[in-house]
């Protein structure tokens, strides 16, 4: 098809065409064209265009059809388009009009097969599409379940053990140490280890100890084993045990037991079921049948959100003369590098604050409140990791005036580790410092 330029045109709605000829025939005769810059249908008298008119070339014309919106006295609204959708069709008559084109029902599924005839029927109701020409591809609607937003949160994670609470921040307060201590661990297989305790003391008990760890081979986690036995006995018989089980993928159990020279003095056996966002727990200890006396601890923990559980505590006692039940309520938080934990209950209230400034400093601030001996304490500590001198130290401060400091050196590459201890009781003027070597 050749475009000349000329200075006269003229436009006309889809009402004043002959409805002997249809659209169809006019687009195939030439003298219909698509401005898509106007968004106009415009019919054209002339091949003569204005020169400031953008319009396409013939082979780029091709067909689509709207078939729920009317126009005029047409029949069907059928556009003929080249890259975009026009969104109207402008009539000088009537002017702007089928502002709503409907839903499209072009080729979004496979092209029909052509028949024999001059033409392919494209569907009950729509035009036919002459002889080689198909219709364009259009991208199918985007379904409501892929639009961005609609994606599931994940799960909330399990909040661990009510013991856990506040287990981040004593961690960083250094433990008291007195006399002279060394140990030895020596590991049989991948299975089993011994170690000897060998330790010397002016305040408390001098001896020795022996213990053994087993750890299974049922693997339910990168660093988790089952079952674990875990004992020792001292050289006077005194024996300290206890055995960890997974039993299944949620129930973990434990059973402890403490002799004392031949005598049983504690024994427990806690059941633990871990949920995917919860922890529930029960401890039995020391129970006895004929007396009627025993202790029951039940734990519960609850996650609310990825950084917020909370969760309730409630031991009930019994023995001959005294029963009682004690209930505490705890809230833990945790953020990027802090926890804050808080337990509060009718035996006194619990805070503690962790804070990881980086990967060398870690500090720690307690608060305790006991109800039965009227009194309340806070404590300070702090812990420097220097992984280049694989040297680390603790330190803590208590509003008590107790100063105590720790030091451990790891003397690479020997399988040995020093320790040094030291802490001073300002009130009571007293002083201890103690000395360990592990090795193995």
């Amino acid at each position: 098809m050749n475009v000349v330029e000329s200075n006269s045109c003229q436009s006309y709605g889809a009402g004043h065409l002959d409805n002997s000829l249809n659209t169809l025939e006019l687009w195939r005769r030439g003298q219909y064209y698509v401005s898509p810059q106007l968004s106009l249908f415009t019919y054209r008298r002339s091949r003569k265009l204005h020169r400031s008119q953008s319009v396409c070339t013939f082979d780029a014309l091709q067909p689509i059809t709207f078939g729920s919106a009317r126009c005029g006295r047409a029949k069907s609204s059928v556009c003929w388009l080249c890259h975009n959708i026009v969104p109207a069709l402008y009539s000088r008559r009537t002017g702007p009009h089928c502002t709503t084109m409907g839903s499209v029902l072009a080729a979004s599924s496979p092209n029909p097969p052509a028949s024999g005839g001059g033409g392919t029927q494209v569907g009950p109701g729509l035009v036919t599409v002459p002889p080689g020409f198909t219709m364009p591809p259009v991208s199918p609607a985007q379904s409501s379940t892929g639009q961005p937003g609609t994606e599931t949160e994940p799960p909330l994670p399990n909040p661990g053990t009510f013991e856990e609470c506040h287990r981040k921040c004593k961690e960083v307060f250094p433990l008291q140490m007195e006399g002279v201590r060394l140990v030895v661990n020596k590991g049989l297989s991948n299975h089993f280890q011994v170690s000897h305790t060998i330790t010397l003391s002016t305040i408390g008990d001098s001896g020795y100890r022996f213990g053994a760890t087993y750890v299974g081979s049922k693997q339910t986690g990168p660093a988790e084993s089952f079952p674990v036995m875990v004992g020792d006995m001292d050289n006077t018989g005194s024996l300290n045990a206890q055995v960890i089980h997974q039993l299944t993928t949620h129930i973990r159990s434990k059973v402890a037991m403490q002799t004392q020279q031949h005598k049983f003095v504690n024994w427990q056996c806690d059941a633990e079921y871990r949920g995917d966002d919860f922890t529930a727990a029960i401890t039995l200890g020391n129970p006895d049948v004929l007396v009627g006396s025993g202790i029951i601890v039940a734990h519960y923990l609850q996650s609310l959100s990825p950084a917020l559980a909370l969760g309730g505590e409630l031991v009930y006692h019994r023995r001959p003369g005294e029963e009682g039940t004690v209930t505490s309520l705890v809230g833990r938080y945790t953020g990027n590098n802090y926890v804050a934990t808080l337990t509060v209950g009718g035996a006194g209230a619990h805070a503690s604050y962790y804070h990881k400034a980086n990967d060398q400093l870690q500090v720690g601030v307690e608060f305790e409140a006991s109800t039965r001996t009227q009194e309340t304490s806070v404590s300070f500590g702090y812990q420097v990791d220097l992984p280049k001198a694989n040297l680390q130290f603790k330190g803590s401060l208590d509003s008590n005036w107790v100063v105590g400091a720790t030091m451990e050196k790891k003397l690479v590459p020997l399988p040995l580790s020093l320790a040094l201890g030291a802490f001073l009781n300002h009130r009571k003027n007293k002083f201890q410092c103690g000395f360990g070597v592990t090795i193995g």
